[in-house]
């Protein structure tokens, strides 16, 4: 099992993984930004889209909402950009 993202962490990248989001290993709470990236690395193409926007669902109950899904093919990542309202 990966290693739990910190609060730190994520605030200093703006970015949470989609795993961690996904296992509960994520503390938001303490995020001082209304903007946050969360980026899927796992699967290829499809299968990195549906666990960032999977994350963006579960983000949704605590306040955040889904901007924008994007991939950059240079490096193999899916980014989803929310907001928080």
């Amino acid at each position: 099992m990966a290693a739990a993202e910190t609060p730190e962490q994520i605030a200093r990248t703006r970015t949470v993984s989609a795993e961690a989001v996904l296992g509960n290993r994520a503390d938001l709470r303490g995020y001082p930004y209304r903007l946050l990236s969360v980026v899927s690395q796992r699967g290829m193409g499809g299968d990195q889209v549906t666990t960032a926007v999977a994350a963006a669902e579960v983000l949704e109950a605590y306040g955040w909402e889904l901007v924008t899904v994007s991939e950059f093919a240079s490096s193999r990542m899916v980014y989803a950009i929310l907001r928080r309202r």
